[in-house]
């Protein structure tokens, strides 16, 4: 066989769509694909080969390839290798194929060093799993919560829109808990019908508890949920509107004020109009002459603006105690 190398940029992408949160069959599949389409020369593949290929194959021979491509001979040492697999099959619920793309031999102990920036928080965990001499749970746990490494994943949190997944870790963090020491992924799913599909597919692939948290309106969609709901999981009701509505409106007042102060100022008399606050706010920019309102945008605002007790609200609070609850 003849193949090429994998430049510095094409290692640090396999490594970190390796270690993502994806379910494993799929994730390993995409990446080892792309792989062996990319870098053979002799015999070349097509996407259409591999279907034709035994998995042990297909993880035995991209794993030569990244091998090479870090100037390592075939890796002996498979301690993080079964150490990874331990962990995808403690997340989720792999097949016996999928065992096989697990069972490959790719040195992630010299791959990591070809990285210089760990911008992500699943690649900053590979390189310390790569340092340590003891690999067990524990030792994983105790590196997540000493360097906020996120991995091990323990919780899922589905939410519907982005202001959640930017506010409730921030919510979370000023009142002593962080997502990111506590292993807890949350994924703004976008919409709740996308909050039920997300859920279904989760439920069928992954043995972690899930969190959802839907806005007022979603009635209908917690009863297609509730057949699916196991043991394990929890649901959330907003008890008005959307996560928007929980925000207290001092801290609201103190956002658009803090970060317009040369040329506007509100107070808490504009926010009382019979309208979900997102639409207040979304009117307020139009009427005011500001950008436009975005929900990301605005919610990355806020949370440079939490800085005492008082700027998280009951429910909101609330949430968050439910989310750490067992």
């Amino acid at each position: 066989m003849k193949y090429k190398k994998l430049t510095k940029e094409q290692i640090k992408i396999t490594l970190d769509r390796l270690t993502r949160f994806k379910y494993t069959e799929t994730k390993y599949l995409r990446v080892f694909t792309d792989i062996l389409t990319s870098c053979m020369i002799e015999p070349a593949f097509k996407k259409s080969d591999l279907n034709k290929i035994d998995y042990s194959k297909i993880a035995e021979i991209v794993s030569d390839i990244i091998n090479y491509s870090v100037n390592s001979d075939r890796n002996e040492d498979l301690n993080i290798n079964n150490f990874i697999k331990n962990y995808e099959n403690h997340i989720f619920k792999n097949n016996e194929n999928t065992q096989k793309l697990l069972n490959n031999s790719i040195n992630y102990k010299k791959a990591i060093e070809y990285i210089d920036n760990y911008d992500k928080s699943n690649l900053r965990w590979l390189k310390k799993i790569t340092e340590i001499k003891e690999y067990n749970e524990t030792v994983n746990i105790n590196l997540r919560e000493k360097y906020a490494l996120k991995y091990p994943l323990e919780k899922v949190i589905i939410a519907e829109g982005i202001t959640e997944e930017i506010l409730l870790p921030a919510f979370s963090k000023f009142m002593g808990k962080d997502f990111y020491k506590e292993g807890i992924q949350i994924i703004a799913a976008g919409g709740k019908n996308q909050v039920v599909k997300l859920f279904y597919e989760l439920s069928e692939e992954i043995n972690l508890p899930i969190f959802i948290l839907l806005d007022k309106d979603a009635e209908e969609n917690i009863n297609q949920i509730r057949p699916k709901l196991r043991d394990i999981d929890k649901i959330h009701l907003v008890s008005c509107g959307e996560f928007e509505d929980l925000l207290p409106k001092h801290l609201i007042v103190k956002t658009v004020n803090s970060h317009f102060k040369n040329f506007l100022n509100i107070s808490e008399d504009d926010l009382n109009q019979n309208l979900r606050m997102a639409k207040i706010l979304e009117e307020l920019f139009k009427t005011k002459g500001l950008h436009e309102f975005k929900k990301a945008d605005f919610a990355k605002l806020v949370r440079e603006n939490i800085n005492e007790q008082f700027d998280i609200s009951n429910e909101i609070r609330s949430i968050v105690q439910e989310i750490y609850a067992k």
